[in-house]
């Protein structure tokens, strides 16, 4: 067990969650919904990232969502960060070191769709890595070769899926591109993502499904779409964008990760 793993069971006496997510643009306020709350700064967790982007808090938190244990990580560092695609490594191997089996990853992103506008919510079926970095860099042979044929578990799909008829929130599905950012996509770089097979596009997410599976958890993904992408709606794009839209998607998303868990999701 890592250090940040033992220092996680320490605080964490008598909860046993199972399921873990990470909270993107908009979803933050979700955490202040946990009751018999533990929070940790990523600070006091070895090898837990900083973040340097507005709207990601930097703590995990875990306690009773709909009355079942969930640890949650409250903001996310990201490549165009510091040019680490395995930024994220440390966090997600404490989660899986304290027993964490299922992971949801939400994110905000573009839409290269005009039926899945902002404000809407996607339920990511795949991804395209298009950043030329992958987190396993440097992993020693065999380990390094991990299948994504499935990356995204069908069965935590169809549960996000039920759970967003029930609380009767549109619920888009597509396949997510990952750029490595910071910069946004041209209008040819998104001409070309579609022709690709993307319906959206953002920064994020993907070196974490890689790690993840990597560590033998299960995965699913959401988008809150903040925007359309560039060349769409001939007006340039910006991060105040992404900030101002996340929480009108985030409060739908939140309703069907509340569903979900009244459902119980995290239970298996």
């Amino acid at each position: 067990m890592n250090a940040a793993a033992a220092l996680l069971t320490e605080r964490l006496v008598g909860l046993t969650p199972r399921i873990a997510l990470v909270l993107g643009s908009g979803l933050g306020r979700l955490a202040d919904e946990v009751e018999q709350t533990v929070r940790i700064p990523y600070a006091d967790l070895p090898g837990f990232p900083g973040s340097g982007v507005s709207g990601h808090a930097g703590e995990l938190v875990a306690g009773l969502l709909c009355g079942r244990p969930v640890a949650m990580l409250s903001g996310r560092a990201h490549y165009y960060e510091h040019g680490d695609a395995a930024a994220m490594r440390p966090a997600l191997e404490a989660l899986a070191g304290i027993g964490i089996e299922r992971l949801i990853l939400t994110n905000a992103a573009g839409s290269l769709r005009a039926d899945m506008p902002p404000g809407s919510v996607m339920l990511i079926e795949d991804h395209i890595n298009f950043s030329g970095s992958n987190p396993l860099f440097g992993e020693p042979p065999d380990r390094r070769f991990v299948g994504l044929t499935e990356a995204y578990d069908a069965r935590m799909r169809a549960a996000l899926e039920a759970a967003a008829a029930a609380a009767e929130v549109a619920l888009h599905k597509g396949v997510y591109m990952w750029f490595s950012g910071p910069s946004f996509e041209t209008p040819a770089e998104i001409r070309m993502a579609r022709i690709l097979g993307a319906d959206a596009v953002g920064m994020s997410t993907v070196p974490e499904v890689i790690l993840a599976r990597f560590l033998g958890l299960r995965v699913a993904a959401c988008s809150v779409i903040t925007n359309l992408a560039a060349g769409m709606t001939g007006v340039e794009l910006s991060h105040a964008e992404t900030r101002d839209m996340a929480p009108l998607g985030g409060a739908r998303l939140a309703a069907v990760l509340r569903q979900a868990f009244e459902d119980g999701l995290s239970d298996g």
